[in-house]
């Protein structure tokens, strides 16, 4: 049993020689051994001790950790005919850089019940190898207060944007838990998911959430993390769109004390096996490109289909169109752009060279396997964000100090699988025909493509690696990342150039099958904590909305902007577009321009005499300004405040009588995981009083143990919250030693102060 819990075999079916832990490569073969650490969803493996094998391959490293000895070896797949508990986990994979993925199943008896215990890889876990130790990574509330302020607003606008997502699934209570919710470097991870209560939970309790955040954040965001908290428990900011939109200004106003310093190195090669090279790549294959001193930063690396006759024809159509669209989008100032529009610009720009190779099939007569295609993944820096596109199989990768991470999702066969809930990936890639691509440039009309674009925040030193399937195929960039591109990051590695090298070496005599083209992208950031007070604004709505629910041939962009928008580049070709026009539609146009004009023109006569309109986008009152004060409600409850009884109710096999008072004396998150996500801590202080049915009763004492409830449990009930003018009967008395007394006058315990006086 010891001999085996020091084991690791080697992946190679060839091999598969027995090896020490503590290698990195086989000592037979040299193949890179895997060290895939997964986490145990729930306490199932209370009946193992640590260095037990389960299952012939499975080492416990401790209660809720095992490391597969076995990596080479397919996993169980679990049972999917219930796929409730994992069918999250599924079709969110399109958010994998935040959430772990299912591994498999460990078969386990635990008595009478016999039950699969789930196994997820990519948790938020670090292991120490030396000592075969693993930890958790930082808690999000915990690691909150190291963090710059850069970083503060990334950790929250990576929140917001999972927000949607997680609320479809039902999951979104995840993102309120702070034990499940943790953070690696600049990214926020998801221990695992949790299912939602049948309490529907909203953008309110994320404000009351991220309201605890307030106190510890950084001078320069403080206030604008107050505003926040406040706007979204009023209900003021009323959708995630808006709440990233808040968050995109504040990052921009922070980006002022950030410097970016971009370095792009390219390469392709034909490799040992092919006769003709069919990737292609911007910049020029050899270059070194640095941003400054050139004014811009573009990489772009294409694959042509193989086996698909003019496949290096259409990688360097794609190239060259691609590249003259961003170029248009490269002038536009960094502090003018929108990201929504520029991220519609950058699928656009996909569609129009799909456009180009399709219409080129066309004329050239090319059916079925006969057509050109390729694939598209490009990196576009932009300010403090990194923009990425993507169609087909190419990848991009993240390298920090912390981890490699893919961030693109195959447009292949086992991706579809999994984001319909069909299979675990690691199963769905063993089936006939899972790498077959369900969409490449030029295979098909542009009305029928869904380019991905992405952006990325930068806060810190990385890398991205843009690459063809030469080089990623049987996950050779997770086995050479640490040794090739870390180095980069660490300083031990100043020549990029080199790098891409060594890769490209990697990719033609560990893998050799295919042509092989790279791009690094090496991102460095200098920040300095910035002298400011960052205010909260909430942008219109309605534009937001408008593009994000318009389909993607009527959003507007960037090189389609309104005059009176900041962004001024028209294209060239715009008169083009127009001149397409129908007839009947170019009639109604001049009439609305001609309305449109007439209107301004009464605007301007009737503003020498008018008030000044309000602006589409408004300040909200800061901290020292004295606010609305708010209704008091079981949605903000906070310590001090009263709570009546409507009727009979129980907690805990304890009944309180109809108008009976309660006092809040503390109202904070349950340690662990629970549906309630707020436990809220009572003390009865007047039960109801006498009536003339109850006259010979003399009223029991107060109550001077603490009553344990769950908010959610709470608002089921009959119960009214009074409100600061109403009259309390509750008379302050010293809280039991095992409950904090809630602090007094914070934005946390709004009324604390108020309930100190009375």
């Amino acid at each position: 049993m010891e001999n085996d819990a020091a084991t690791l075999y080697c992946p190679n079916e060839l091999c598969q020689a027995a090896n020490p832990l503590t290698h990195k490569f086989c000592q037979r073969c040299s193949t890179p051994l895997p060290k895939r650490y997964l986490w145990v969803v729930g306490d199932s493996l209370s009946m193992g001790i640590t260095g037990e094998i389960l299952a012939d391959r499975y080492l416990i490293i401790n209660q809720s950790v095992v490391l597969d000895t076995k990596p080479g070896l397919l996993p169980q797949a679990p049972d999917l005919e219930n796929t409730h508990p994992i069918r999250p986990y599924l079709r969110l994979i399109p958010y994998r850089l935040n959430i772990p993925q299912v591994y498999g199943v460990l078969p386990a008896t635990d008595g009478y019940v016999h039950s699969q215990v789930l196994l997820l890889e990519k948790s938020p876990l670090f292991a120490d190898n030396l000592a075969q130790q693993v930890h958790l990574c930082s808690e999000f509330t915990d690691a909150w207060r190291y963090a710059t302020s850069m970083r503060q607003l990334h950790w929250l606008w990576q929140i917001a944007n999972l927000w949607q997502p997680f609320k479809s699934e039902g999951v979104v209570s995840s993102l309120l838990n702070p034990y499940l919710l943790r953070v690696e470097g600049p990214l926020v991870r998801l221990l695992e998911l949790h299912s939602d209560p049948t309490t529907a939970l909203e953008l309110p309790q994320l404000g009351e959430f991220w309201q605890q955040l307030h106190q510890e954040a950084k001078p320069a965001i403080a206030e604008f993390v107050q505003q926040i908290s406040y706007l979204l428990i009023q209900g003021e900011i009323k959708s995630s769109e808006v709440l990233v939109a808040v968050l995109d200004r504040g990052l921009a106003e922070l980006s002022k004390s950030q410097t970016p310093t971009i370095q792009i190195a390219t390469k392709t090669d034909t490799g040992p096996s092919r006769q003709r090279n069919e990737d292609a790549c911007y910049p020029p294959s050899g270059t070194l490109l640095s941003k400054p001193p050139q004014p811009t930063a573009l990489a772009i690396v294409c694959d042509g289909i193989g086996g698909h006759e003019g496949g290096n024809v259409a990688s360097n159509l794609a190239i060259e169109t691609v590249h003259k669209q961003v170029q248009q989008l490269i002038n536009v100032p960094p502090d003018h752009i929108e990201p929504s529009l520029l991220i519609a610009d950058l699928e656009r720009a996909a569609a129009v060279a799909n456009d180009k190779i399709s219409q080129r099939n066309d004329s050239e007569n090319r059916q079925g396997r006969k057509r050109m295609g390729t694939t598209l993944v490009m990196a576009l820096p932009i300010a403090h964000e990194m923009y990425i596109t993507h169609v087909g199989d190419s990848r991009a990768y993240w390298i920090t100090r912390h981890g490699c991470y893919q961030v693109t999702l195959d447009d292949d066969v086992a991706s579809r699988e999994v984001r319909l809930g069909y299979a675990v990936y690691r199963e769905a890639v063993q089936q006939g025909g899972s790498g077959s691509l369900v969409q490449a440039l030029g295979m098909s009309p542009s009305s029928s493509l869904h380019p991905t674009a992405q952006r990325f925040i930068l806060d810190e030193d990385g890398v991205f690696l843009l690459t063809s399937d030469g080089l990623s195929d049987f996950d050779r960039v997770e086995d050479y990342w640490e040794t090739e591109i870390l180095p980069i990051l660490t300083g031990e590695e100043n020549n990029i150039v080199n790098v891409v090298e060594r890769l490209v070496d990697i990719a033609n005599t560990k893998n050799g099958h295919d042509n092989v083209t790279i791009a690094l992208v090496n991102c460095q950031v200098k920040y300095t904590e910035p002298q400011i007070t960052l205010k909260a604004v909430v942008p219109d709505s309605t534009h937001i909305k408008t593009v994000n629910l318009t389909s993607r041939a009527l959003q507007p962009t960037l090189l389609e902007a309104k005059p009176e928008q900041k962004t001024q580049v028209v294209p060239s070709n715009l008169p083009n577009r127009i001149s397409k026009l129908p007839l009947n539609l170019i009639v109604p146009l001049i009439l609305v321009a001609t309305a449109g004009v007439l209107g301004y023109w009464v605007m301007l006569l009737r503003s020498q005499y008018a008030i000044p309109t309000v602006t589409p986008t408004r300040n909200i009152p800061s901290a020292t300004q004295s606010p609305k004060v708010q209704q008091r409600s079981l949605n903000n409850l906070a310590p001090g405040w009263i709570i009546k009884t409507n009727s009979e109710i129980t907690f805990n096999q304890q009944q309180v009588p109809p108008e009976s008072f309660l006092e809040v004396i503390d109202k904070k998150f349950n340690p662990q995981p629970a549906p309630g996500i707020y436990e809220v801590y009572l003390r009865l202080c007047n039960p109801q009083p006498a009536s003339a049915n109850n006259l010979a009763t003399e009223p029991p004492p107060p109550s001077e143990q603490p009553i344990k409830t769950e908010l959610a449990q709470l608002k089921r009930f009959a119960v009214t919250v009074l409100q600061p003018s109403q009259d309390s009967p509750c008379n302050s008395v010293s809280l039991p030693a095992d409950i904090p007394p809630p602090a007094a006058n914070t934005p946390n315990n709004p009324g604390a102060a108020e309930s100190n006086n009375r």
